[in-house]
């Protein structure tokens, strides 16, 4: 058996056997790593250690942290409640209103955090009790908040982008501007997804509030609406750089959290530091395991033995690209979206270009699919944040999320037919 052979054998037995036994993914990365090593004759200690240390020694990185802790200190001090109430206003005497706020409120609140956890328990823990009162279905309600949850990874500032252009050497910022119109049209999705559900259930339609309180709201959310205009307005206007604007949105939901709105005082603040402190150690973790492996992988030439598989392709970019989102919602199923832009995007990046694929279109393309893996069963890791937030089975998020995941799934095919609706708007604003 050649090395490659090998090595493509033991990365792939040994990630399916750690991760069928519950080994933590971070673990399974490093020790898959290991393993390669040992079988390529190439075992080093010290080099596993450089690895694990190279996996987070970068700068670019340091936005993790920091907009984990802006969606902290959004979801404590107030500013995700504000967004909420304000939507609430305008539409919610709508029938099926809070439906129609809930999908408002996580376009607005995506453009803040970037974080589909944070989010989804944010919309989750405020949206779905109003919603069993007012007698909207439970299942259909938690897998609209969970499908409105991922558009969080899309829209600017988003984590996984900044994981993703790190991991590929891709440009933060074009990636971060690829996002704007996809996320966009995720939401118009899910608001025609939801405009066909209610044809189904009878709810009833409320009085409209007076335009005083719908101004008085909207004033009230005044400085959370500005939040997203400082950052992504910063990006575009050069002032400052992705990482950069990780450390403004953090520094910004601090000063309103405790100054402006004054929801939090120096207690509050330390829990939320050591909620942030616990999420990123969790995400740096996977970073450094991640880096172990894909030294292994790389020294293995895997990228290319993929790339001997799917030659045949290259030479129909369309047909290259619908082939590898249907492997990428396969893994989906199976990983969180952060181990599969550690793991894959490296291998499946250099093939695309090959093809005259563009790279930042790829990067839209390979994090819109495993945003879409949090909410596939079995794994979804937001269906459980759903679940666990509104007290429902597992079995009824999934019943209800189906319909919001066939749309998205129209929408990844339709980019994968026509890129450009990724691309020009990408030039355009370049």
């Amino acid at each position: 058996m050649s090395n490659e052979a090998l090595s493509f054998v033991v990365f792939s037995l040994g990630m399916l056997v750690l991760m069928g036994i519950g080994i933590p993914m971070a673990f399974a990365l490093v020790l898959t790593g290991a393993g390669m090593a040992w079988a390529l004759d190439f075992w080093d200690t010290q080099l596993l250690a450089q690895n694990l240390v190279a996996g987070i020694d970068s700068f670019p990185l340091l936005a993790v942290p920091f907009f984990i802790l802006a969606g902290e200190l959004m979801n404590s001090g107030g500013i995700s409640r504000r967004i909420i109430t304000m939507a609430q206003a305008w539409v919610g005497h709508i029938r099926g209103g809070l439906g129609f706020v809930a999908i408002g409120a996580a376009v607005l609140m995506a453009s803040m955090s970037g974080s589909a956890l944070a989010d989804t328990a944010a919309l989750a823990t405020i949206l779905l009790p109003m919603m069993r009162a007012h007698g909207y279905p439970m299942a259909t309600s938690a897998g609209l908040i969970a499908s409105g949850g991922i558009i969080a990874p899309i829209i600017p500032p988003s984590m996984p982008f900044v994981i993703y252009g790190v991991t590929t050497n891709t440009s933060i910022s074009a990636l971060f501007l690829s996002g704007i119109v996809p996320g966009l049209i995720m939401g118009i999705g899910l608001l025609v997804a939801w405009k066909l559900q209610l044809r189904k259930l009878e709810l009833p339609a409320g009085e409209p509030l007076p335009l005083k309180e719908r101004l008085r709201a909207t004033a009230k959310a005044f400085w959370a609406i500005l939040m997203p205009v400082i950052i992504i307005g910063g990006m575009k206007s050069g002032v400052f750089t992705p990482t950069e604007a990780a450390v403004v949105a953090a520094f910004y939901a601090l000063v309103i959290a405790l100054f402006v709105h004054r929801e939090m005082n120096l207690g509050g603040l330390s829990q939320v530091l050591v909620r942030a402190a616990k999420t990123t150690s969790i995400v740096m973790l996977l970073c450094a395991g991640a880096q172990v492996a894909s030294y292994m992988i790389t020294l293995a030439d895997l990228p290319g033995v993929l790339t001997g598989w799917l030659g045949p392709l290259v030479e129909s970019p369309r047909l290259l690209m619908a082939v590898m989102m249907i492997v990428l919602v396969v893994i989906g199923t199976a990983l969180d979206l952060t181990p599969t832009i550690l793991i894959f995007a490296p291998v499946m990046l250099p093939i695309a270009v090959k093809a005259g694929i563009d790279p930042v279109y790829f990067g839209l393309m390979f994090v819109l699919n495993g945003a879409i893996g949090l909410i596939t069963p079995p794994v979804g890791t937001v269906l459980n944040v759903v679940a666990g937030v509104g007290r429902l089975s597992m079995h009824q998020v999934i019943k209800g999320v189906n319909p919001f995941l066939f749309t998205y799934v129209l929408i990844l095919i339709l980019f994968t037919l026509f890129p450009q609706l990724v691309t020009a708007p990408v030039a355009w604003m370049r």
